[in-house]
């Protein structure tokens, strides 16, 4: 990423969010609806003037190729969203609910406080998360969902950049699924501001969360060099209210606070210095599914504890230096150093009162090179990265009248351990500078090694050591054409292969895996690898945006969880143990629509779809013959469709929409015992509408107002711990100075 490109990031108004929300099943209204899409995106409709919908004609991504391009530029399924516009900004309140809009996107919920974005069918440590480009993954994330993606607060940050699909070659393990590449809000060091100080005051509450949310924003430019941004943001949420049947979930309350800090120098014309710091607390998150607090609703069980919380706290610090050499052989470069701790407490009092309390502490240090080169061999984009994880993990079970019973070797994961990963990438792409055309292969190195001083032995209960190193090459051809010079219509395809090296959670966890399951360590792990095909058409214009993407992903050796035919007693209660195994081979192939048209001067039609099937062969029983199965928490195909009204002047928004899921009933066998969080026979399918609208008041003053689930219709996200909010009305307030 240039300089220039930077100090343009850093001073662009927030992009207007994709129009999309979840969706209903396939039917005879989205077949018509994606029918008629195609031909509108065909068939432009005169220039309106509007912000409804994401300028994506000129919408700049980096993410995607590490190189500036526009979406219709880029040979991948993308998008851009930025955190205030199109559904009313701040109405959504967490990071994983601001892609929950995307096709091909499902935001599962162990509890409120927690969001794992299901991407292409992967979540947890198969899909990478980043932050200004930094990992936020690190080697204890868990398999399937985890609370992660919820320790970046929203209200922090500008746009969301997302690549659906492998992006191991530029980013390294666990890009599975897909990649979202956060960019936190930043100061304009272009403009001349009027004053030298400035900022935000912002309150957001919610009927049905019983919510209360507030920011705090101060932007200051001490010269005219260098610009500063600070906010802090308090959010208190009471217990959920489901819909009319459900009615309150008990326990599911949380509080938390956020702060932020990002500073912008321009040392020189073509060099830059960026600082960024992050800070999350989060207290008192419960995960009532397991608990006596879970709810009766459509046959789910619940589980016998008294209580499971986690106390979950995040912090990050970074130095970037984005800089431009002119006749050199480098063109650009970006290098970053970065740190980042991860703290997590587990506090779980059983049925009988004894108190387990675990912890899992990561310290993360990074560092980050990126070269970019304009050469007569194309545009080439290269460097390395390296990361290395310091964790420290315990456990602590305490008696029934508050004594300390036992301290044990491990918490979740080996305790004093190393989790070490460096690689070297490149990537070029060729074409002519008009780029109607381009081919863009790319190349990944990468070793990753592993080293735990303390790592219970399941079968003697003692201690022991772990030390094992991986390495890996994986590759990516892509590819774009716009077929006719004055339109802007590209056609693309591309072959990617993902990667993700076993890690801490895959060898060493010690803990409860799903309902009844209690996961133990494993010795030796191979690398899973993944190949991904994919075509598709990207349309943009002054009618508005469309994208149509088919795929396929080859699953091979994915470690998946393999019951052993034992069990284990911790306490008065008994588990089935699982343990890890290179023993997953299948695929999952879907279709991805999305299209936002203006339908004349003030309407605009929005549409999302998606569907998709995944088989993999593994042991779902404690035999040793492998059975084909589907895919854990399968998506079900979803659409959806709106329609806003904004007036020429930008001030007034009004839009309704519908957002529903088919019943999610392709079940694996461990889904069918997860009977804490999927209903037997599948997660009923949903269909609730809402009606939501903002009014920018005055040049300062600006509110939104969002009525949803009118109906107060009783739902959940397949595969979450809690219930939706039934009827729920949301109002948000802005005063900017």
């Amino acid at each position: 990423m240039s300089a220039s490109h930077v100090r343009r990031v850093d001073t662009e108004l927030r992009p207007f969010m994709l129009g999309f929300s979840r969706s209903p099943g396939w039917g005879v209204a989205g077949a018509l609806g994606l029918w008629s899409g195609f031909l509108l995106a065909a068939e432009p409709i005169p220039s309106v003037t509007t912000n409804a919908v994401p300028s994506t004609t000129n919408e700049i991504l980096v993410t995607a190729l590490r190189l500036e391009r526009t979406i219709p530029e880029t040979p991948a399924t993308t998008f851009k969203v930025g955190s205030g516009q199109l559904q009313g900004g701040e109405l959504q309140r967490t990071t994983p609910d601001q892609l929950q809009n995307l096709p091909s996107v499902m935001v599962q919920k162990t509890s409120y406080g927690q969001g794992s974005p299901y991407l292409r069918g992967f979540t947890g440590f198969r899909t990478l998360f980043m932050i200004d480009g930094i990992r936020l993954n690190n080697s204890t994330f868990r398999d399937g969902p985890n609370q992660y993606w919820n320790t970046v607060d929203p209200f922090s940050i500008d746009n969301y950049e997302v690549v659906l699909g492998p992006a191991s070659v530029l980013y390294g393990s666990d890009a599975v699924g897909g990649a979202v590449n956060a960019q936190p809000l930043s100061p304009n060091l272009i403009e001349t501001p009027k004053q030298p100080v400035g900022g935000r005051v912002l309150v957001r509450t919610s009927s049905a969360e019983d919510s209360w949310t507030e920011r705090m924003e101060v932007s200051a430019r001490p010269d005219a060099n260098l610009g500063l941004v600070a906010g802090l943001t308090f959010k208190d949420y009471g217990d959920l209210e489901g819909g009319s049947d459900v009615g309150t979930q008990p326990q599911t309350g949380y509080n938390e606070a956020d702060g932020d800090l990002r500073a912008v120098w321009t040392v020189s014309p073509s060099d830059l210095l960026i600082f960024g710091y992050q800070s999350v607390d989060q207290d008192d998150i419960w995960r009532t599914h397991s608990t006596l607090y879970g709810i009766d609703w459509k046959g789910l069980s619940h589980g016998s504890d008294k209580s499971r919380v986690l106390d979950q706290e995040r912090q990050l610090a970074y130095l970037t230096y984005a800089g431009e050499f002119s006749g050199s052989a480098i063109d650009e470069i970006r290098l970053t150093s970065s740190w980042q701790e991860q703290d997590e407490t587990e506090s779980r009092v059983k049925k009988d009162n004894v108190r387990e309390q675990q912890t899992a502490n990561v310290d993360t240090w990074g560092e980050t090179l990126q070269l970019t080169s304009d050469t007569d061999l194309g545009e080439w984009v290269y460097g390395a990265d390296y990361y290395l994880d310091g964790v420290d993990s315990g456990k602590s079970i305490y008696n029934a009248d508050g004594s300390l019973k036992k301290r044990e070797i491990q918490g979740p994961v080996a305790d004093d351990a190393q989790y070490e990963t460096w690689g070297v990438f490149v990537q070029d792409s060729l074409g002519p500078a008009d780029r109607r055309y381009e081919i863009i292969p790319g190349f990944r190195y990468t070793r990753a090694e592993v080293d735990a001083d303390s790592v219970k032995d399941p079968v003697t209960g003692g201690a022991t050591t772990l030390n094992q190193s991986w390495d890996d090459w994986v590759g990516s051809l892509r590819a774009q054409i716009r077929p006719w010079t004055q339109e802007n219509i590209h056609l693309f395809a591309g072959l990617s292969q993902g990667f993700r090296a076993p890690n801490l959670s895959d060898l060493t966890r010690l803990d409860i895996a799903r309902s009844g399951e209690f996961e133990t360590p494993v010795s030796d792990l191979d690398p899973e690898h993944y190949l991904t095909g994919e075509m598709g058409i990207k349309s943009a214009g002054h009618w508005g945006s469309a994208q149509l993407t088919a795929y396929w992903t080859e699953i091979d050796d994915m470690i998946v969880r393999a019951p052993t035919g034992n069990k284990i007693a911790i306490g008065s209660t008994v588990y089935d143990e699982v343990t890890k195994r290179n023993a997953g081979d299948g695929h999952i192939a879907g279709v991805e629509w999305y299209q936002a048209l203006k339908l004349g001067q003030p309407w605009t039609w929005w549409l999302s779809a998606s569907a998709m099937d995944g088989q993999i062969e593994d042991y779902p029983t404690s035999s040793s013959v492998r059975e084909e199965e589907a895919i854990s928490r399968l998506m079900p195909p979803s659409l959806s469709s709106g329609l806003r009204w904004q007036d020429a002047a930008e001030r007034i928004w009004i839009e309704g929409f519908v957002q529903s899921a088919e019943k999610a009933d392709r079940l694996s066998a461990a889904d069918r015992k997860d009977t804490e969080r999927i209903p037997p026979g599948g997660t009923p399918g949903y269909c609730v509408g809402g009606l939501r609208g903002g009014w920018r008041i005055t040049r300062n003053w600006s509110t939104s107002l969002s009525l949803e689930n009118i109906t107060d219709e009783d739902y959940r996200i397949h595969g979450s711990g809690v219930n939706e909010p039934g009827r729920n009305l949301i109002a948000m307030a802005e005063y900017k100075f």
